[in-house]
């Protein structure tokens, strides 16, 4: 089997063609802001919070994290750059400082902030910086948004365990930096594993990713 060298931004050029063709008055049909302070009122609903994680590929995070049971919902977007409303297109230049990234909304109840953090360090490389496998880039940067000093302290506390425990030999390189706004990504990356199984990209690099995390994490995916 042959490696795959091509990136996910040229598999997708075609998509890109008809995305930017279909909407052409308006680049950023499907971008949508979400601040930290807005961020917390919506997860206030039944008691739902949130976690803000980037590792690599958000198509191989999303679907990970989809199976955890207590996880309501997952999306792909992006953070931690220096545009408003980027787009993929955009982002896949490495130019606009964005990370590739989701937003688990989760019940506390079922599963905590701590549990996500924790898998974190085992669904992704977190000791090659700016990048995963054959993506490249500091889009692609293993990166935890936290939105409290709570949730700082247990990701650094959970990523020193993670180091002590030698979960990866190497030293891990994740910045853990405080969320400011987190942009929706483009309809067509949500849900992307699930309603593309076919695709090269998923065959090759999310599915051996799934099936390991199941085989791992076993008992806490949903039944």
């Amino acid at each position: 089997m042959k490696t795959i060298k091509m990136t996910r931004f040229f598999l997708l050029l075609s998509i890109f063609a008809f995305n930017n063709c279909a909407n052409s008055n308006n680049p950023h049909p499907k971008s949508t802001m979400t601040s930290t302070e807005q961020t917390k009122s919506n997860s206030t609903e039944k008691n739902y919070q949130t976690a803000y994680l980037g590792g690599g590929c958000f198509w191989c995070m999303e679907a990970v994290y989809k199976e955890l049971n207590g996880v309501i919902t997952v999306e792909s977007g992006y953070a931690g750059g220096k545009i408003t409303n980027p787009t993929y297109k955009e982002v896949c230049t490495g130019s606009t400082g964005h990370a590739e990234i989701i937003k688990i909304t989760f019940d506390p109840s079922i599963i905590t902030y701590q549990d996500i953090i924790d898998i974190f360090w085992h669904v992704h490389n977190p000791t090659t910086l700016n990048q995963q496998g054959n993506d490249l880039g500091t889009q692609y940067r293993s990166v935890v948004f936290y939105q409290s000093e709570l949730e700082k302290q247990i990701a650094e506390k959970s990523m020193l365990e993670a180091q002590i425990q030698k979960v990866w030999p190497d030293p891990i390189v994740t910045q853990i930096v405080p969320l400011d706004k987190f942009y929706v990504a483009e309809d067509y990356h949500q849900d992307y594993f699930a309603n593309n199984l076919n695709q090269g990209y998923c065959v090759y690099v999310v599915s051996p990713k799934v099936e390991k995390f199941r085989k791992e994490f076993k008992e806490k995916l949903k039944q």
